[in-house]
Order: structure tokens, then sequence, then C-alpha cells
């Protein structure tokens, strides 16, 4: 089968491409914990071993490379909340040109000092990536700053692509598959392309979170799609359409797509810690997190299976609720809801029947005369122990609701369980997510807290761009209409959880 010229053009840029005076060469390892696990062979491209902890700056300083003295002179310029950013600077800085980084104000303290210290201008500006997009391409036209795109640019492209022709290099044998994290496609792209030219056996795995599966989307139409929404937990693949050059490399190179949950990725940070004892940020563990499902799904043994940790620039404030996940996300932690009797021993005989099973979580406080209902965390070995814990209980009378899938329960109510109030007519319960900036709250606050009053509200900081927020607010039925329209006023991610299972059986 001929070769089209599109695809060999890009494999040429990437042999030329000139990313070494930047970046290094980073090691395959092979994970022997993962291994034996999935019964393959498995090996990580450590990424998160460059100077700047990701891939990023082989693309960035390619793209430098190719920039004329004069564009150099005028100085270059991005927007990005993390590994981009942090990539140009440091690719600026070897060069000796100025570079105008723009970040969004919800970008953590620790992203914004490491650009920084690498001699890159920080403009914050906006809560979220396209904010700051905005106000970069303004700042282009009235400074004349050179704009590099973090993905969408035939040279980035080519620079990301050296990643595969290290692991040729390094892994001469057969490779069945690599598995690749995809935000806008400038990695999938040039792996995929390379991989193709030379190995065209080899399968390219795409991996997204599933709240930001722009790829899966397109390939699904057979053309770009714009996400009206993209959940930002796996911030460095966060981006809601993939993009104009990328695409018509990744349709005709790429031979699946697999979309992971929040949960799975959290359970791949953990997998790639216990076999490098690096923590790598959600974005860098999201090809782990999909390899699995991969093996789960097709059954595959003793087959050689590559990924990328493409970056470990975890906020350290993050990892406490990653760790929170990582069980469930392993489907080694089951999260019950049990009805029990109100009664003298019946703790105790309840106890018994579950035998001697490690518990994670038990919460309780008595609120009814009749039944008491626990919030239950039990240590599992995976989801068919899970129902038959499940199955045990309800065959020794007692009554189960399985909230392992539950978001609500995981994110809020386990750490609420305390009784209910005694009198919330007219509650409605609503999840947010807002951006985690000075005087989000209080916006929250003003719009919502001055017309309806707040009977439950709870917060914890994730280390994340945005919050998340439980609020429970009195609404009467003849003004549902006029909350739903403040709700869209305020523009922030909300779900309607006022018929969630775990709400009435702990809260309401």
């Amino acid at each position: 089968m001929p070769i089209p010229l599109a695809l060999e053009k890009t494999v040429k840029r990437i042999l030329n491409a000139d990313v070494y005076e930047a970046a290094v060469e980073t090691p395959l390892d092979r994970a022997p914990l993962l291994s034996t696990r999935l019964s393959n062979n498995v090996y990580i491209k450590r990424e998160d071993l460059q100077q700047v902890f990701s891939f990023k700056i082989r693309g960035a300083y390619n793209k430098m490379s190719s920039l004329t003295q004069a564009q150099r002179d005028v100085g270059v310029l991005c927007a990005s909340a993390g590994n981009h950013a942090q990539g140009l600077a440091q690719a600026a800085k070897l060069m000796g040109v100025k570079a105008t980084i723009v970040m969004p104000v919800t970008t953590p303290e620790i992203k914004i000092a490491s650009v920084r210290s690498r001699g890159a201008k920080v403009v914050l500006f906006g809560d979220t990536f396209n904010d700051a997009l905005t106000h970069a391409l303004k700042l282009e036209k009235e400074r004349g700053l050179h704009f590099i795109h973090p993905f969408d640019d035939p040279e980035i492209i080519a620079g990301q692509g050296t990643v595969a022709v290290e692991i040729v290099h390094q892994h001469s044998a057969k490779i069945d598959a690599i598995f690749v994290p995809v935000g806008g496609g400038g990695l999938i792209a040039g792996i995929a392309a390379y991989m193709k030219y030379v190995r065209p056996e080899t399968r390219i795995v795409g991996v997204e979170y599933e709240e930001s599966a722009c790829l899966a989307a397109a390939m699904r139409a057979g053309r770009r799609v714009k996400l009206a929404q993209v959940g930002i937990f796996a911030d460095g693949i966060a981006v809601a359409q993939v993009g104009e050059h990328t695409w018509p490399i990744i349709k005709d190179t790429v031979d699946e797509v697999i979309t992971v949950s929040s949960d799975e990725i959290c359970a791949a940070v953990k997998d790639i810690f216990d076999d490098t004892r690096v923590i790598a940020e959600p974005a860098g563990a999201v090809g782990i997190a999909g390899m699995k499902k991969y093996v789960a799904l097709h059954q595959c043994r003793q087959q050689t299976l590559v990924t990328i940790s493409t970056g470990a620039n975890a906020n350290f404030d993050r990892l406490r609720y990653v760790t929170e996940r990582a069980e469930v996300g392993e489907q080694r932690e089951a999260i019950l809801a049990v009805t029990i009797p109100e009664r003298q021993g019946a703790f105790r005989q309840f106890v018994r029947v579950l035998g001697k099973r490690l518990i994670t979580e038990f919460n309780y406080r008595r609120d009814d005369a009749e039944q008491a209902r626990i919030f239950l965390g039990l240590k599992i070995v995976d989801a068919a122990e899970r129902q038959r814990i499940v199955e045990h209980l309800q065959a020794s009378g007692y009554g189960v609701l399985d909230l392992t899938d539950n978001e609500l329960a995981k994110t809020h109510i386990r750490h609420m369980v305390g009784g209910k109030a005694e009198s919330t007519g007219s509650e409605r319960l609503t999840r947010f997510e807002f951006p985690e900036r000075p005087g989000a709250l209080a916006d929250f606050l003003t719009l919502l807290g001055a017309r309806w009053n707040i009977t439950l509200f709870h917060y914890r900081n994730h280390g994340a761009a945005y919050g998340r927020v439980l609020a429970g607010m009195q609404v009467p039925k003849s003004e549902t209409k006029a909350f739903r329209e403040s709700l869209t006023q305020l523009s922030y991610r909300h779900w309607d959880e006022t018929d969630n299972a775990a709400y009435s059986l702990f809260l309401s």
C-alpha cells in the first residue's frame, strides 16, 4: 500500500526535528508489577524525566528552532495552564528569546512559579484556557508577538513525534500496541505518523478522559467536533476539539480510541507510582488507564504494550483526591449504603455477618428510631467480589445500595454523614463545579443565596483548578423556573442531585 504524501512529509519533519538541545532521550522502562498483573509485557516511556517534567519541551523547542531570527527578535507567546507553558518558557530561555505566557487565574501557583523561574513573563487572565487563549491572540495582534500553539502546528507535531523514534530505537522487537494520551492530538499525531510509516502492524490506541473525549467524538462523526463542555480533572488533555493539523493525520493512523473515568485515572496514577515511584499528573497516567481497559476488553496476553508517562507536573494538593479515589478506580474498594435495625447489638451482629473483611470506612449517626443507615467502605479484590458481598448482605436480611459508581456519594456524602435535618421543605440539591479563584464562592452565594435559603453546603478543596460544591436550597415549586434560569446565568457546570438515592438515604 503506498504511503500517503502528507504522512511522508510528517515523517520527514520528525526525522529532521531539532529537539535535543533541550530534550533528552528518556528511558523506555519495563513495568514489572503491571506486566505481572496484566499478563503482558508493559513498557512506560518516561517523558516525566524531561527537565520540564513533560514531553512538551520537544515540540516547543522544535517550533522555536523553525522561527526566523526576525520572529525570535520580537518574542513569542502562548496560552497554557501547564506543560506547554513550561516547555515554551524553557525553550525560549535556552535560545535567549523573550516569552510571554498567558495563564488562567485559576492556574496553581506551583506552575506559575515554574514558568517565571525560567525567565518568562506571566500574564494571568480569565478563569479558563479559552479565556487565556482569547487574550493571548489579542496580545499577538497588539504587540506583534509570535504565537506558539500548544499542539496544532506541523513543527509541534514533528517535535512530539521524536518520542516514537526513540521507542523504535529502544525496542527493536515487535510492539503490539502503543497507548497515547490525547488532548488536541499533537503527541498522538506525531507518534502515529512515525509508527505507521516504519511499523504499520503496531496498533495505535488513543486514550481520553471521558469528559474531554473530543477525538472519540470526531471518530464517530468522521470530522472534527467541538465539545460543548470539557471536564478538567485531567487538565493536561482538557481540550474541546482536536487540531486542524492533527486531525488529518490521526483519522488515518489511529486504530482505536478508549475513554477512561477519573477513578480509573486515579488508579493508574497509583500503578505508575508502584512501578516507578514517580507521581504522574492525571493526564500523564491516562495511557495506563486505557491500556488496562484495552487488556480487559480484548483479553490479550503475552503482548508487548507501550504507553507514555507524559508528565509529572502534579499539583501536590490534588494527591488527596487521587489517593481517595484510586482504590475505587482499581475495583479494590466497595462503597455501600447498608440499612440495619436500630436496636442494641445490631452493629455487632452486622460486623459478624461481614466477616473478616478489611473495613476502609464506617460512617453512621442515629436519626431514626427504627432503622440505622451506614455508609460503608470495604477492601475488595475485584468487582465480582463486590457483587458477592452485596448478595451476601441482602441474603442476611440487610437493605443494601451499591454507591461505588455514585459521584455524589464519593465526592460529598461520605464526608457529610451525620444526621438529617428536621425540616427542609422544598429542598433542591445541586452539585456544582466552579473555578478556584478568589471571589468565586462569593459570586456563587451572591447569585443564589440572596434569593433562596441555603439548607446544605459542602465544599472541599481538591487542589484542582475547579472547586466542587454540593448545595441544598429551599426552592418553592412556583420558583423552579427562576431557579433554573439563575443556574444558567451562573454558567458553572452543575447537576441536579435531588433524586439521588444517596441523598435520600443520608441527608434528606
